[in-house]
């Protein structure tokens, strides 16, 4: 089994000083097929949207690089502006068709090799799939979430089209799918099984929770202890784009009616993360809002090392997501010793399991009386929660890659040819329950799957 793992995000992620969650996982799959370089082949996309082979050694220093300035930050280190340099030069040599002739070579020697894209880049052009299909090679894409299809309201209007066409694509001429989480899979099954009379196949998928990377060498966070006394003002961390998806309006407005009723004796909160997209109301509370100094403090993105130390002295970590994929940023506060408050959303529920409190996203008076009692010295539930979560076992990437592994062997023993034959787009909506017959595999650590999955998935939406 050979892979051609697509990195073509991994050269896009140095245009910003810090990465989104697939930017980590995209890494994280670097990381790993560095190690066993006969294994693999790294590939990107030109300018073009053509693929040509990347040099071993160069993608391994691409990989130090980024680590490098994500964990301290783009001014404290000469990381970033080598990483650009380097990215220039692959993109330079690409453009003058380096890799191009290499890449026919390694397929035709690969025999049944397997096209692995982790990321969404470009999943929405089927063409270039479907010929390195033609030349022999699996395809094998990770899917991350569903969101600008079930939520369209939360995503910017071109990126609902381009999602569904992506989701088109897999369900088209995916020989395998990698999810994040068993939720992620409950809709995407939503699209790829049929609704027609006569069963088409589906392509296995495997839910592979995402790991979480090892500190830097030296560096250690000590887990929290019970509450002492003479502890410093007490402050919540919420963390992620800054966009309506991620509820920050529902917070700002409970601080600013906390900050009018408790003044100086308000907790703080941090806001963590660069600003996003259809976020006008969000932007004008954190820049106009005068009811929020003192109270509110919006970080923007930090390095990796600074986002620890803060989750890390945190009361909690806040999450009142709308919608979720799978929720990287509970999974860090949870392995950091931090409690959380989040959303009861099933993906949540997959990372955190009995540990964190959920609440309904729309329950201001709930979050308000859960940040008030969090934030009081040996509050019982953040005791009780903290008592829960020293059971709680972190997501790791050895978990993840033998899921994949697991995969990526079926994907190579199966029979070549059978994706095609799917249809390319949408299923109309199907009939519950629907023989899913072992398509959606258990996942190691808890995720389920069974008959009874299909009633609960969604009719798929027209294109």
């Amino acid at each position: 089994m050979h892979v051609f793992l697509d990195v073509s995000r991994l050269l896009l992620c140095v245009l910003r000083a810090s990465p989104a969650g697939i930017d980590r996982v995209e890494l994280a799959y670097a990381r790993r097929w560095l190690d066993q370089p006969e294994d693999c082949t790294f590939v990107a996309q030109n300018a073009w949207g053509a693929l040509a082979v990347l040099p071993h050694h160069q993608v391994d220093r691409l990989v130090t690089l980024v680590q490098d300035f994500w964990r301290a930050g783009a001014e404290a280190t000469g990381a970033l502006p080598a990483a650009r340099q380097l990215v220039l030069r692959l993109h330079a040599g690409m453009a003058a068709g380096a890799g191009r002739l290499a890449l026919r070579r390694r397929i035709a020697a690969a025999g049944r090799g397997i096209y692995l894209l982790v990321s969404h880049l470009s999943l929405e052009n089927p063409g270039r799939i479907a010929a390195l299909r033609r030349q022999g090679l699996a395809f094998v894409p990770m899917v991350h979430d569903l969101i600008p299809t079930t939520h369209p309201e939360y995503a910017r209007p071109q990126q609902v089209g381009r999602h569904l066409r992506r989701i088109s694509t897999t369900a088209a001429l995916a020989d395998g799918v990698i999810v994040n989480s068993a939720a992620t899979a409950e809709t995407l099954l939503g699209h790829l099984l049929p609704g027609s009379a006569a069963p088409q196949p589906t392509p296995p998928i495997v839910v592979a929770r995402l790991g979480l990377d090892e500190a830097p060498a030296g560096t250690t966070t000590p887990w929290p202890a019970s509450d002492q006394p003479g502890d410093a003002r007490p402050y919540f961390v919420t963390l992620g784009t800054i966009e309506p998806r991620k509820n920050h309006l529902l917070l700002l407005n409970l601080w600013r009616d906390m900050a009018a009723r408790m003044g100086t004796g308000v907790p703080r909160l941090l806001v963590i993360g660069r600003r996003g997209w259809e976020n006008e109301n969000i932007l004008d509370m954190l820049d106009r809002c005068t009811g929020l100094d003192g109270a509110v403090e919006e970080t923007g993105p930090l390095p990796d090392t600074e986002v620890t130390r803060l989750l890390a002295g945190a009361r909690a970590l806040l999450f009142p997501s709308f919608a979720e994929g799978y929720g990287l940023p509970l999974a860090e506060a949870l392995a950091l010793g931090t409690p959380a408050i989040c959303s009861d959303l099933p993906a949540l529920r997959e990372v955190g399991a009995e540990v964190p409190e959920f609440l309904d996203p729309l329950d201001g008076p709930a979050w308000r009386d859960a940040v008030l009692h969090y934030a009081q010295a040996g509050a019982p539930r953040r005791e009780a929660q903290l008592s829960r979560l020293r059971h709680w076992q972190p997501p790791s990437w050895a978990a993840h890659f033998a899921e994949v592994d697991a995969l990526l062997a079926e994907v190579v023993a199966a029979p070549h040819g059978v994706a095609p034959s799917r249809p390319a787009t949408f299923p109309a909506p199907y009939p519950a329950p629907y023989p899913w017959d072992g398509a959606l595999r258990p996942a190691g650590g808890g995720a389920m799957a069974s008959p009874a999955l299909a009633n609960r998935i969604p009719a798929a939406p027209a294109e």
